[in-house]
Formats: structure tokens, sequence, C-alpha cells
């Protein structure tokens, strides 16, 4: 359970971004953010015993048409019925020290592409674990922007 915890929690910082856009807030005229996560849900693909690979693509769009730098990635992995398993952020410096840009240009997007491999000890985790990813950035103003999805996995 703790291999795909971390797993998931490597998806949000991967993350700045995630699967198909749940939640966004932003002030009108001012910079807006959609994180998207591909495939959702990401397909695990057995390697050998209990090895998988997790293939995926995080995307994160400006939509407003302003340059948005990201602040902050948070997430929190769940297990059925609202359990949560593992939470984690991180801010901007940690994000640039991991050498991911925070910097979006207005309307354009940034991708990243992973596939970690990770052990699941037992299959049945497939079936109930989830992770709710937010993003927070902010405009060339100052003002705050924030996107965030769900993201399940699946076999």
């Amino acid at each position: 359970m703790r291999n795909l915890a971390l797993f998931l929690t490597l998806l949000a910082l991967v993350a700045c971004q995630s699967g198909p856009q749940d939640s966004v807030t932003s002030a009108p005229g001012h910079g807006a953010i959609a994180v998207q996560v591909m495939p959702n849900p990401i397909v695990a693909t057995k390697v050998s015993g209990d090895t998988y690979d997790f293939p995926f693509e995080v995307v994160v769009r400006e939509t407003a048409g302003r340059p948005v730098t990201v602040t902050r990635i948070g997430i929190r992995v769940l297990l059925g019925g609202g359990l949560t398993l593992h939470e984690e952020s991180w801010d901007a410096d940690r994000i640039r020290g991991l050498g991911y840009n925070t910097t979006i240009q207005g309307r354009t997007e940034v991708r990243y592409r992973f596939n970690p491999r990770k052990e699941v000890p037992d299959d049945r985790l497939f079936g109930g674990v989830s992770a709710e990813l937010r993003v927070d950035a902010v405009d060339d103003t100052g003002a705050a922007t924030s996107a965030s999805t769900s993201v399940t996995v699946r076999r």
C-alpha cells in the first residue's frame, strides 16, 4: 500500500498538473490554469512479480492568456471511503529543484512524461486507491489561481 501511495505522491509532484479538470478558481481578467493527467485512469503494466510500470503524462495549461507561475503542488492519496493514506506538497523552489519549469506563458501548456516503476504488494489496491491533485499558481499581476483533479489507477 505504501509503494502505491508513494507512486501517487510522485504523480502529484510531477503533477503540477492532472486529469479532466474537476475545479478551477481564478479572478476574472487574470491568469487561470487547468490540469490534466493522461491517461486517467493511469494503466499499470506488470513488469514482473509485484513490479509495475505506471506511464502517464501531466499537462498544465494556462487558459486566460496571461503568464502564470506555479507556486505549490499538493496531493492527497485516498483509500475508498475517503481515508487519507498520504498527503504531501511541494513549493515552487522544490519543484524547480527537481528540474521542472514553474512558468507557463499565456495560452500555452507544459507537459511532463513519466514512467515510474513501483512495487504493488497487493493487486486489490488497484480497485480502491485514488488521488486528489491541486496546483496553485499566480499570474503576472500576483493574482492567485488554482486547479484540481482526481486521478485513479487500474491494471
